[in-house]
C-alpha cells in the first residue's frame, strides 16, 4: 500500500501489529517507523543496519514483556534481512497482539517487499518521496505538534530554501521552538543557516550563465556535500525557471505567489525572471532529462558519482 492509505488505517485504528517500510523517502520510514512505536511502558529492542541477530529478535518477541506492557521490536537496514526472519517475527505478531514489529527497509530493492507478505497481515507500504503539497502538509503538522507559529507561506519558503529537503526542514522546525512569535519567511532568511545552499546556488547561476564552475564544484564537495543533493538542487531551481518562464509567456509578467507559493523578495523574483526567458521550453525538457537521468545513474550505479556529476554539469552547459 501507500503512505495516505496508511494514514486511514491509523486515523481508523485499523492498522496491523506489524509493518514493512520502504521506498525512495528515508525521512517518511523514520517518520512512521518513530510514530507507530512510540508507546508508553513498551519495551522496546532495536537493530540499526548490521547490529541485527535473528536470535536475540526473536526471543524479544517470545518473551513476556518486562514492563508488562507491549514488545516491539525495530529493525533499521540497507541490507535485505532474509524473508523467512520477516516471516518469523510477522508470525509471532499474528499469535500475540501485544508484540509489534516494525522493519525499516532502507535499500533500493523496492520490488522485493511490494507483494511480499499479501498474505499476512503485516502493513507493507512503499514511501516515495513527498510533493511540495505533501510537504508542506507534513511540515505544518510537525510545526503544529511542536507549537510553532508559523503559515504555509513561511513552511513553503523554508522548503524552497533547502530545495525540498523534507528532512532539514524538520530540522528547522525544532529550532524555532525557543522563539515565543510567529515565524516569517524574513525570519527564516535570517535564522536558517544556508551556507551549502548559497554555495549551491551560486554554482548553478554559474552553470546556467555558462561560466566556470570548477571551483565552486570542488570547494562545495569538500565540504561534505553529497553529488546526488547537487543533481537534485539543480533540479529544482530549474523547474522553478521553467514555472517563472510558463507564468510570464502567459501572464507577462512573475508574481511569486502564484508561481512558488510565498512572496520571494523582489531581487530574487527579478533574477529568476531574467534568468528563465534565456532558455526555450524545448531546452527545459532536455535539461530536466539529462538532470534525472544522471541522478538515476548515480543511485544505481557503483562507478564514481563526482565524475558523473561533472560530466553532467558540461553536458548541461553545452546543451544551453
Amino acid at each position: 500500500m501507500y503512505k495516505n492509505e496508511l494514514d486511514r488505517h491509523i486515523q481508523n485504528s485499523t492498522t496491523s501489529n506489524s509493518f514493512v517500510f520502504f521506498g525512495q523517502s528515508s525521512f517518511l520510514i523514520d517518520f512512521y517507523t518513530k510514530k507507530i512505536t512510540t508507546i508508553a511502558d513498551a519495551s522496546i529492542l532495536n537493530f540499526y543496519y548490521d547490529e541485527y541477530d535473528f536470535n536475540s529478535a526473536k526471543a524479544h518477541l517470545s518473551q513476556a514483556s518486562l514492563f508488562g506492557g507491549q514488545n516491539i521490536l525495530i529493525i533499521k537496514s540497507e541490507k535485505k534481512i532474509p524473508k523467512k526472519d520477516l516471516d518469523i517475527f510477522i508470525d509471532l505478531c499474528e499469535k500475540n497482539s501485544d508484540n509489534l514489529f516494525v522493519y525499516a527497509y532502507y535499500g533500493s530493492d523496492h520490488k522485493t517487499y511490494t507483494k511480499a507478505f499479501a498474505k499476512k497481515t503485516t502493513i507493507s507500504v512503499r514511501f516515495f518521496n513527498p510533493n511540495h503539497n505533501e510537504s508542506l502538509k507534513i511540515i505544518t503538522d510537525l510545526a503544529k505538534t511542536k507549537n510553532v507559529n508559523i503559515d504555509r507561506y513561511a513552511i513553503s519558503h523554508l522548503l524552497n530554501i533547502h530545495y525540498g529537503d523534507i528532512a532539514l526542514s524538520s530540522n528547522e522546525i525544532d529550532k524555532f521552538k525557543v522563539y515565543d512569535k510567529a515565524i516569517t519567511t524574513k525570519d527564516i532568511d535570517s535564522l536558517v543557516f544556508g551556507l551549502a545552499e548559497v554555495n549551491i546556488d551560486e554554482l548553478i547561476k554559474k552553470i546556467l550563465t555558462k561560466k566556470d564552475f570548477k571551483d565552486d564544484l570542488s570547494n562545495i564537495l569538500e565540504h561534505g556535500e553529497d553529488e546526488i543533493k547537487i543533481i537534485t538542487s539543480i533540479t529544482a531551481y530549474i523547474t522553478q525557471l521553467y514555472m517563472f518562464n510558463i507564468y510570464i509567456r502567459v501572464n507577462g509578467a512573475p508574481n511569486a505567489l502564484e508561481i512558488l507559493g510565498y512572496p520571494a523578495p523582489k531581487f530574487v523574483v527579478d533574477e529568476k525572471a531574467a534568468l528563465c526567458l534565456k532558455f526555450k521550453p524545448n531546452t527545459y525538457y532536455k535539461l530536466h532529462n539529462l538532470l534525472l537521468s544522471s541522478e538515476l545513474n548515480m543511485k544505481s550505479s557503483h562507478i564514481d558519482k563526482s565524475a558523473i556529476l561533472l560530466s553532467t554539469l558540461i553536458r548541461v552547459q553545452q546543451l544551453l
